[in-house]
């Protein structure tokens, strides 16, 4: 089968490699289109195969169409068009062919083409579990007055939280983008209040006439914005980040307002083989139904071609830059 991968000399090429044998609960996926994410560059720079490992392949944001199963799945049959982001201990989806466990997967929504749909499912999963299970947000009424700041809201997690936020739950939002596409980006996704976080947020905050911000959804900068944040939120708030601060966080800045703090990775249902791992099956074949009556889009936002080592090389460049408004997307080989 045909891959995009690296080995010891480190640049991406394009292989050939055996197919995939699945296991008792995979889904044996004919890929047809993926998506690039911040985690396919972060681990390119982290895990260097050595000589005598096989190639390394990455990609966690795929649809395609299952073509055999193992001897215990029961959710799918071949002939399924589904879509995923995977398992980041395993191989990844720039290939031909992909073994993914089924309880990860689900239905693919027949109102997207495939580069579409491949451009959410990392991206979807990541925000829902912020947004529902760490920041534990109420789903449609908001007696509480939750008011939620969304830092990033351009890039493709940020994309995937304000949509959420706003056609499935009452809180105010506020987004931050700082460049004039990117802010009418997350407006045209439904965010109230739009600042800029290449300045203050506290005075962005203030301009805009927002009251306390109850929770934090962080997805770039945690590090650089960290004190700013502990400063804005409201006694007992919430701050949930998916990123790596460089420097680490100071914690006991948190003490004094009983603020907690919220890890958000979305492998680790499927890293540790949780007992709720198949929440994540469930939670895509809602999003399938929700894009299927028109509530949620997708966030694509570039199309770079077919599924090869010169065009994931431009895509990652890009990625790197953090100049991408929505999601870069692959399709075909």
């Amino acid at each position: 089968m045909k891959a995009v991968g690296y080995t010891a000399d480190g640049p991406l090429k394009d292989l050939e490699l055996p197919e995939p044998e699945p296991e008792a609960r995979d889904l044996l996926v004919r890929v047809k289109a993926i998506a690039v994410n911040p985690v396919d560059a972060k681990i390119r720079g982290r895990i260097q195969p050595t000589p005598a490992d096989p190639p390394k392949i990455l990609g966690w944001d795929a649809v395609g169409e299952v073509v055999a199963t193992g001897s215990e799945v029961s959710l799918f049959q071949p002939g399924d068009r589904v879509w995923y982001a995977g398992d980041v201990t395993r191989q990844g989806c720039n290939a031909e062919l992909q073994c993914v466990d089924e309880r990860i997967a689900g239905r693919a929504p027949q109102e997207l083409d495939d580069a579409r749909a491949a451009a959410m499912p990392l991206t979807t999963i990541t925000a829902w579990e912020m947004l529902f299970e760490r920041l534990q947000l109420p789903r449609g009424d908001n007696p509480e007055g939750r008011r939620l700041l969304i830092v990033g809201a351009g890039g493709g997690v940020g994309s995937m939280l304000v949509q959420l936020a706003r056609q499935l739950t009452s809180v105010e939002i506020v987004a931050t983008a700082s460049r004039p596409d990117s802010r009418q980006w997350v407006r045209d996704l439904g965010a109230h209040h739009v600042i800029d976080h290449s300045h203050s947020l506290q005075d962005g905050i203030r301009d805009a006439g927002v009251g306390p911000i109850t929770d934090v959804a962080s997805t770039n900068r945690t590090g650089e914005h960290f004190n700013e944040l502990v400063s804005l939120l409201a006694p007992q708030g919430r701050l949930a980040l998916i990123d790596d601060p460089a420097d680490g966080l100071d914690i006991m800045k948190m003490k004094q307002k009983s603020l907690s703090l919220h890890w958000e990775f979305m492998f680790t249902r499927a890293m540790f083989d949780t007992k709720d791992m198949q929440a994540q099956h469930a939670l895509l074949s809602e999003v399938a139904e929700l894009v299927e009556q028109s509530v949620l889009r997708t966030t694509m936002g570039e199309h770079f071609g077919r599924i090869n080592a010169e065009n994931m090389e431009k895509a990652h460049a890009a990625i790197k830059s953090e100049h991408t408004v929505g999601k870069i997307v692959l399709e075909g080989f």
